[in-house]
């Protein structure tokens, strides 16, 4: 997850983060000098601006906007690609910003990740060298917001086949129409990378909608219990007129898509592991306070093994979301590598988040005690950028040779 084109403040010495509590076999050590100094600074922004709003934004179901582009200063939206990044920087780096964020809240996480993972890897990798130029930038130093149009209200899982929303070339222009569903920041994003099947080629392309562009409206989907500051929405599209300049030109194929997804699993891992940290975090402070039978409920055999579980489940995230992304640096990443970790750190979150909850009793299904917000987050990154289910079987694929997809 990363953004801007402007550096951070130089500094006499690398400032080495503290070591979260969670971090067990101290896997931040892993990290360059200069690479933790980023996430010093992105942790300290975190903590100063966003946790002490987190929770009314979530109950009210609203985004912070505002703090898109004072987070896209701290420079790391966009350090992947040449055209936004201001020093060397690896996968493993990224990704542990991205934990960062989650570990804060998951929505500022996927709120910034649609826009600098989603949208800025569409155009990264299906752009031409113009519409890299053109957009990278912008969405990099946060003067421009982005989101991502893929899943539809009858095509999630199936996007290979079942993707309904077309596009049709009239000379040097392409006329769009369907509907999307789910799709984060797309009712203020300034650029939706809308996925569309050709109707000469019944192939997958991919288009740059404007904000603004007439025919297309995006409405904000309403009463969602998870990742309520996120804000999803369903788009229409009516006769979208897109010229030719605005086609992703690299893009032609299911095939060139998946490639996109495959670099940003590594993402949903990572932020996996943050919600989890997160929810371990709060609870290990309440279980330190909370006292019953005369001493705080740390003291207890039970709750301690519940703790001992959670901060296990921690530990083997780590390993596994370093090593993929890792793997992602060494330039020999796979999907089934990607998806084995997105299927696996998102099992142990949805496990880890209901024993924190479980240790507050009746506190942890309210916001006031920090763990709620991550239950019921959780549910959500659970199921997006591909079901476990649906990533199980990508594995079981490489490993037996076999599809079982329909």
């Amino acid at each position: 997850m990363t953004f801007t084109t402007e550096a951070a403040p130089a500094v006499d010495a690398p400032a080495a983060a503290p070591l979260l509590d969670a971090d067990f076999y101290g896997f931040q050590n892993l990290l360059a000098p200069h690479e933790q100094e980023s996430v010093l600074a992105v942790r300290e922004f975190m903590e100063r601006e966003v946790r002490p709003i987190a929770d009314d934004y979530w109950d009210r179901a609203e985004c912070p906007v505002h703090l898109f582009q004072p987070f896209a200063q701290l420079g790391t939206m966009g350090a992947a690609w040449e055209e936004t990044s201001t020093r060397p920087t690896s996968a493993v780096h990224r990704g542990w910003i991205g934990m960062e964020l989650a570990r804060v809240d998951s929505s500022f996480c996927t709120f910034v990740g649609v826009s600098s993972g989603l949208a800025m890897t569409s155009i990264a990798v299906g752009g031409s060298p113009e519409q890299r130029a053109q957009w990278l930038p912008k969405l990099a130093d946060g003067s421009h917001i982005g989101a991502f149009g893929l899943t539809e209200p009858f095509a999630g899982s199936d996007t290979a086949r079942g993707l309904r929303t077309t596009a049709t070339r009239h000379g040097d222009t392409w006329i769009l129409n369907g509907a999307k569903r789910w799709i984060g920041n797309a009712t203020f994003a300034d650029v939706v990378v809308i996925w569309a099947k050709d109707t000469a080629d019944d192939q997958v392309k991919g288009f740059l909608v404007r904000k603004g562009t007439p025919g297309f409206t995006a409405t904000k989907i309403e009463r969602k219990q998870s990742l309520r500051i996120v804000q999803n929405a369903d788009i229409i599209l009516e006769n979208v007129e897109i010229a030719e300049a605005d086609r992703l030109q690299r893009i032609n194929g299911f095939r060139d898509l998946a490639e996109v997804l495959r670099i940003t699993r590594d993402g949903v891992s990572w932020q996996s592991l943050g919600t989890m940290i997160g929810a371990y975090e709060a609870a290990l402070r309440y279980v330190g306070e909370r006292e019953q039978f005369g001493r705080p409920i740390a003291s207890f055999q039970l709750v301690q093994d519940k703790m001992a579980t959670a901060v296990a489940n921690i530990t083997a995230g780590f390993g596994m979301c370093m090593r993929v992304s890792q793997m992602a640096d060494e330039g020999n990443q796979r999907d089934e590598h990607a998806a084995l970790a997105k299927s696996f750190v998102t099992t142990r979150m949805r496990e880890t988040v209901a024993l924190c909850r479980e240790v507050l009793g009746g506190n942890g299904i309210t916001l006031d005690h920090g763990v709620a917000r991550y239950f019921a987050d959780a549910e959500a990154v659970y199921t997006f950028e591909g079901t476990k289910d649906m990533n199980q079987l990508i594995v079981g694929r490489s490993i037996t040779g076999q599809s079982a997809f329909v």
